[in-house]
């Protein structure tokens, strides 16, 4: 594979993405900092197929990233490969409104074939290359220039074990027949919609014991306001207000300005100037939230009762089970809020009583659930057995 030298001018971009529109697929990484800013900064991206792999330096003074951007979220010929890649995907997110697709992540489909729910990269590498990445230089500070050879080396690495990776994946995909089972986990990664940092949605980051509206209201209001500050100033959110002292206001509010030099968390003078003056504007609009946003209770198993609860717990057992039986993760089956809405008497609308789930698991649950199901201890393995069966 040809390595190409760190690419900071726009010619070698462009001619290097039109070659890359030809290649049924591209393994892309991202270097980013985003310990002081709100915004991820980017400080290097990486590309490769199966004959060339390229280093991009983002920061180079006039480089236009435009027909990079072109092949990730235009190019439907190319597929895109990452692994955990939901942070680069949120990088190019930002600075597209699109994220790149179509899409394949490594990490979901390792879960499909038996690696666990989040293998690491390096891991990743040594169970499909048998190499061993080194990893000194994990702690770069990607934003400095210049960047040395081995900082490059290490970063353009990223890919090129990617892009060795990818078609044996995909080969033991197809050998398995699970390849159609990531199909919709792959569309759900690709939905823009995840990376939107919508400001009316924050306050749901934020952990608080009260369940009143008129509280959950006012931090509705209060954690959209340090959205939009945090976004207009490029700060991280918790650099304006921390999440504890947002919670704190929520539950015991000021009544005016001059009260917030006796919030926790807060500088006295805010008591006086302008982002204090517009933290009251956001308390003082503030209505409570409407029955139809609340937050499910703590215990969140409306209807089950206790014996539901031992249901919900018998079909995590059969998950459990059924995992190790298939080799997948349980996760990419099923999810404990579809188990428990299952053992609360839901069949429709849940992912695990559709397509191949439905096929692997959700019959079962549901034959479990419903009284056709055992389980069973054979040979001092749990199994499970056809209720008729097993009477």
């Amino acid at each position: 594979m040809h390595v190409h030298p760190l690419i900071t001018d726009s010619a070698a971009l462009a001619n290097l993405c039109f070659r890359l529109a030809d290649a049924p697929f591209v393994t892309v990484d991202t270097e980013f900092r985003r310990e002081s800013t709100y915004y991820p900064e980017l400080c290097l991206i990486q590309i490769a197929d199966t004959n060339e792999a390229a280093a991009i330096d983002p920061m180079a003074p006039g480089l236009d990233l435009q027909p990079l951007l072109d092949l990730l979220v235009d190019n439907e010929d190319v597929l895109k490969v990452f692994h955990a890649g939901g942070q680069d995907l949120e990088i190019v997110y930002n600075l597209t409104g699109k994220t790149p697709h179509p899409l394949f992540d490594t990490q979901v489909a390792a879960m499909a074939l038996g690696q666990g729910e989040q293998i690491g990269y390096s891991n990743l590498v040594d169970s499909w290359l048998g190499v061993q990445i080194d990893k000194g230089a994990r702690f770069t500070d990607w934003a400095r220039r210049p960047l040395d050879a081995r900082q490059i080396e290490y970063a353009i690495g990223d890919v090129t074990h990617l892009a060795a990776i990818f078609p044996k994946m995909l080969d033991r995909l197809k050998k398995t027949g699970r390849g159609g089972w990531l199909d919709q986990e792959m569309e759900r990664l690709a939905d823009p919609a995840n990376y939107a940092n919508d400001p009316d949605l924050a306050w749901k980051r934020v952990r608080v014991s009260s369940r009143k509206p008129d509280v959950l209201g006012r931090l509705k209001a209060l954690a959209k306001w340090r959205e939009l500050e945090a976004q207009a100033k490029d700060l991280p959110r918790q650099r304006i207000v921390k999440d504890e002292t947002l919670g704190d206001m929520a539950g015991h509010f000021p009544r005016k300005q001059a009260d917030l030099a006796k919030v926790r968390g807060l500088s006295a003078t805010w008591a006086h100037n302008d982002i204090g003056a517009r933290l009251m504007a956001a308390l003082d609009a503030a209505q409570p939230l409407g029955e139809d946003e609340l937050p499910p209770r703590d215990d969140r198993k409306p209807g089950l009762g206790k014996e539901g609860l031992l249901v919900a717990d018998l079909l995590k057992l059969l998950l459990k089970i059924r995992s190790r039986d298939i080799d997948v993760a349980s996760k990419l089956l099923a999810r404990s809020e579809e188990l428990e809405a299952l053992a609360a008497g839901v069949r429709t609308g849940l992912p695990m009583l559709e397509g191949w789930r439905y096929d692997q698991f959700g019959r079962d649950a549901v034959d479990l659930v419903e009284g056709r199901l055992a389980f069973a201890v054979k040979g001092g393995k749990l199994k499970m057995t056809r209720a008729e069966t097993a009477a």
